[in-house]
This record gives structure tokens, sequence and C-alpha cells, in this order.
């Protein structure tokens, strides 16, 4: 097995990267992660998971690089992590009752070889009363994740139902990435 490289401080990456049953070492490095608001919100995703991977990757040369980052999209508008609780507030008030995208962008690097893509699930909302969205914010679980709710926490009481991969939109879409590193793992060194 050769060295895996998981570029990200997610605590929720980490942990489905670990149940995946691989050995890594996490290196963090930071990322402009501006987003370029002329480009959609695929684009954006896509290449910042791909920077990310990039960061540095001649010191690590020879390992397995994986680089990802995780957006909620609604009508094409990105929902990144809530600044404070009122911006909590009006995200989950934008979320209740409506259908959105969780969005991954996924890179991996392994010597020249490079895998790029993006997953996509769909996530609908219950419609979701003043008391629900500000008992969910005073559990704190709300912040530093995309949309301001973890779908693998409390958050699943707002949640109707889901569409795709349940872990791509925790934040990792492991089916992808096991693909991916069954088919790097399979190469010559």
């Amino acid at each position: 097995m050769k060295d895996i490289i998981l570029k990200s401080s997610s605590p929720r990456r980490k942990e489905l990267l670990s149940n995946m049953g691989y050995s890594f070492t996490i290196k963090v490095y930071d990322v402009d992660e501006t987003m370029d608001k002329d480009k959609s919100p695929y684009f954006n995703v896509k290449a910042l998971g791909l920077k990310k991977a990039m960061v540095n990757k001649e010191m690590d040369y020879g390992a397995i690089l994986i680089g990802c980052d995780t957006i909620v999209v609604l009508d094409d508008k990105i929902y990144g992590k809530p600044k404070d609780e009122k911006d909590a507030y009006q995200m989950l008030k934008s979320l209740s009752g409506k259908k959105h995208q969780v969005m991954s962008g996924l890179a991996v690097i392994y010597k020249e070889h490079i895998y790029n893509d993006v997953e996509v699930s769909d996530v609908y909302f219950k419609e979701l009363s003043d008391k629900d969205i500000y008992d969910y914010i005073s559990t704190g679980e709300c912040f530093g994740k995309a949309g301001g709710y973890a779908i693998q926490g409390i958050g699943i009481r707002l949640i109707d139902h889901y569409e795709g991969s349940l872990n791509n939109i925790i934040g990792l879409p492991t089916e992808k990435l096991e693909k991916i590193l069954g088919e790097i793992n399979g190469m010559e060194n």
C-alpha cells in the first residue's frame, strides 16, 4: 500500500477515511478558498478540491494526495459555514422545505496521475418552524459545517430524505474515492 496524505483538517473526512480502513497522514496547508463568482458552484468545488490536493505536491511526491471540499448549493447559491447564529438562521430558513445539493470536489494525485471529479447528492429539508431552527442552532452543531447542519448528528431531524451518497453529504465521497484508490494501488510503482 502506498502512503496516503489527506490534505484536510476536517474531523469528518478523517473519520470517513479511517472507516475505509486506510492508514494515512494529515497535512494541512493554507489554501485560498475564494470562489470565482463568474463560475458555477460545480466548477468552483472541483477546482478547490484540486487546489487542496496540489498544495506542496512536490514535497509529497510518491504519496497518494487527497484533497476535498464540500459545499451546499441552493438555486446556484453556495452556502458555506455559518459565521454566527444569525447567519446559521438565515441558511437554515433558506433550506427549509426545499431540495438542495451537496457537492464535494474530490482530487486524488499520485505522481503524474490526477483524478478530479465532483460527487453530487440531493438533500430534502423538512418544513422548519422558527422554533425548530433556533432549537437546532442552540445545540451548536451548525457551526463549522457547510450549509449549517450535520446530517450525521442532530441535524438528521431537519432532513426529510436524501438521494445519493450519505458520506458525500458528510464530507467525503468514499465510494468514488475507493474506486480511485483501488486503481492507483493496482499501478506499478
